[in-house]
């Protein structure tokens, strides 16, 4: 995907993003998960979709992630959520949007009710991982793993291929960020998509994700067989049938 470009929101962060500007005052705004960037297969169907039906469309990297500047392991769910903000605030300014948070991006996407209730005009998770940190990670770690990160402020976490740099800070923080005990008023569509074989995130997170919102146009979809990252050309199939199916629901 081309058309990347950089927002300095400070004099020492550069943020890449990507953004297709439109007449209409509606957006989709993309949030990627942990560790993750804007260079998959989301982005770039995300963008299709938003063109196709003559909306905006944003996507983001957070510090550390990707391409834009940081240093990954001094990031955490505070400055990844601030990061998002200024974003939105700098490039969309007052328009509405459309949030999509794949993973830790739907964590992001609650944060982000604070500040843009009125903006957010429906929200769609993918695999929705809030509050991850402590409930899938350090609840789950051995004590012996548990001690690496409190004494030595690091710890590389293996999962296949992939390794994480999992730090104190990151864990602390997490816990700062709870978003599953508060309730949020809005009364705009909202969908959450899980695979029904996602073995990294359980799909009862969607679920009480959607516990959260008493007054929201809710629907809970799971896709057969389907895995964490949802990527398949046939998954993505269903989700963006499922954005569709959000977007006509907008008042």
């Amino acid at each position: 995907m081309k058309n990347y470009k950089l927002l300095k929101i400070s004099s020492t962060k550069k943020l890449r993003y990507i953004v297709n500007y439109t007449q209409n005052h509606l957006y989709v705004v993309f949030l990627h998960g942990f560790a993750s960037d804007i260079e998959g297969k989301k982005p770039k169907i995300f963008k299709r979709f938003a063109i196709k039906n003559k909306i905006g469309f944003l996507a983001m990297e957070y510090s550390g992630h990707g391409k834009s500047s940081g240093e990954f392991t001094r990031g955490n769910i505070s400055t990844w959520t601030k990061d998002a903000e200024k974003t939105i605030k700098k490039i969309l300014k007052k328009n509405n949007f459309i949030l999509i948070g794949s993973s830790m991006g739907a964590w992001i996407s609650l944060n982000l009710f604070k500040n843009f209730k009125k903006q957010i005009k429906g929200f769609l998770g993918i695999g929705s991982a809030p509050e991850f940190l402590t409930y899938l990670m350090w609840n789950k770690f051995p004590k012996k793993v548990k001690n690496e990160i409190i004494n030595k402020g690091i710890y590389k976490l293996k999962n296949g291929q992939h390794e994480y740099l999992i730090t104190h800070q990151l864990i602390k923080d997490g816990r700062k960020n709870k978003v599953l005990n508060k309730s949020i008023t809005s009364k705009i569509p909202i969908t959450m998509v899980h695979g029904s074989k996602d073995e990294v995130v359980p799909k009862i997170y969607s679920k009480k994700i959607l516990t959260l919102f008493p007054n929201a146009k809710k629907k809970l979809k799971i896709i057969n067989n389907g895995d964490h990252s949802l990527s398949s050309n046939r998954n993505l199939k269903i989700i963006l049938k499922e954005l569709s199916q959000l977007l006509k629901k907008i008042d």
